[in-house]
This record gives structure tokens, C-alpha cells and sequence, in this order.
């Protein structure tokens, strides 16, 4: 686990262009490893939600629909139901990533940019201490004290279904199944209950039964990270 001396560190605007269907969103991302020098958080680009059956997680209606899952257009009380504080800053006292894959029927479903972001008229608000910046599945755990922080809260987050046998709308049954996999060893308990670790690879995969799953093992971090 990675720590730092810094208190606080200054998300610096680095303007990225990025794609969601046919529109276009630019994307206010990065951290700066320098002292903190201003409060203003970066801005993560938004998508609209589509239509989802709810699910019922700490009062908040959770995504029941089929992949790919955007975000909540409130995010506010999603990060509270989550457990996490949202702060102006991000905090790095406890400061290290994991990395998130799914992967439904052989395909890669992304994670998208801007989970544990709150946004006002279209201006970054607050973050908490589980985010993400881009849409490469790292998970920033970034906190002023050592804590536990779950899968379960980054999906809270994100407004998507996860459980033993559920992602979204996908279901183990007959003829598919969900499984999960712990820097490649097979996870058989709740995913949601998994705990995030530095350099920890999670690997969510949903297809065929009897087929077998191919999942990385590991990631790799750019240096620094």
C-alpha cells in the first residue's frame, strides 16, 4: 500500500476527449503526486442512464438492466448509500489501485470514467475516496485513513445490481453464469463482499456453463501506480 506525505493532492484539468455512442464528452482527469494546490475536483465525463428495473440496496434503485451500465444522473445519494464521504479534494494519506474486468460472453464491458464523482450543472462538486478517472477499470482508492473498502460500495457507486448470482441485469440460470475471479483464482463467495487491495486484479465474467473462462491473472499499472 502506497502512502504518501501529502494530505491532499490538486486534480490538475487535462482536457481528454472521450466517446459514448455518438456523443462526444470531454473529460477533466488527473492527479498530480505534487502538494496540494487548490480544492477543485476534476471533472469526469456523464452519461444519461438508461431505463432499469430497480433493485433495492441501501434505499437506491440499482440497475437490473443489460450492459453497458452508465451513470446514475444523480450520483449524490448513490455515494451515500455506498458509505463514503464525499470531500472537494482527493486525499492520499492511504492512496493505492485495483483493477476491475468484466467480461460478458466474450466480450469486454467497460467501466466507465467519473464513479464517485458528485457533478452540479455540469461542474465537479466532491469525489470519495473510490473512483474512477478513465474507463480502463483502475479503481483509485485514495483516503485519508486506512479503511476497508469493498467491490459492493464501488458498484453501490455506479448504480449497478451485483450480487452471488446477479451483474445488472445479467442472471445465472440454465444456461449461464456469473463468476468471479481474484487475481485469477476463482472467488466463490459474494463478489460485492470482495475487499479492494493494492494491484488487486478482479475479474467479473458472465457466459456460457461448462465453457471455460479466459480472465487475466494480474494488470499492469503504469509506473507510479
Amino acid at each position: 500500500m502506497r502512502r504518501r506525505a501529502d494530505h491532499r493532492v490538486h486534480l490538475r484539468d487535462v482536457l481528454r476527449a472521450a466517446t459514448f455512442g455518438s456523443l462526444v464528452f470531454l473529460l477533466a482527469v488527473a492527479c498530480s503526486s505534487s502538494r496540494s494546490a487548490g480544492n477543485s475536483a476534476a471533472s469526469p465525463a456523464r452519461t444519461t442512464p438508461t431505463a432499469a428495473t430497480p433493485a433495492a440496496s441501501s434505499g437506491v434503485p440499482l440497475s437490473t438492466a443489460a450492459p453497458p451500465w452508465p451513470l446514475p444522473s444523480d450520483a449524490a445519494p448513490y455515494l451515500a448509500a455506498a458509505g463514503l464521504q464525499v470531500a472537494a479534494e482527493e486525499h492520499v494519506d492511504v492512496h493505492y489501485h485495483a483493477h476491475l474486468d468484466i467480461v460478458v460472453d466474450g466480450s469486454p464491458v467497460a467501466v466507465p470514467a467519473g464513479i464517485g464523482f458528485v457533478i452540479r450543472d455540469g461542474q465537479p462538486t466532491g469525489i470519495t475516496a473510490l473512483h474512477t478517472h478513465d474507463t480502463t477499470g483502475v479503481i483509485h482508492i485514495e483516503s485519508q485513513k486506512e479503511q476497508t473498502f469493498t467491490l459492493g460500495q464501488f458498484f453501490t457507486e455506479w448504480g449497478v445490481a451485483l450480487s452471488t448470482d446477479q451483474l445488472g441485469g445479467l442472471r445465472s440460470g440454465a444456461s449461464h453464469v456469473l463468476r468471479v475471479f481474484v487475481d485469477g483464482k476463482a472467488f466463490d463467495g459474494n463478489p460485492a463482499d470482495i475487499v479492494l487491495r493494492p494491484h488487486e486484479e478482479i475479474a467479473l465474467w458472465y457466459g456460457p456453463r461448462g465453457q471455460n473462462p479466459s480472465v487475466p491473472s494480474r494488470y499492469q499499472f503504469p509506473a507510479g501506480e
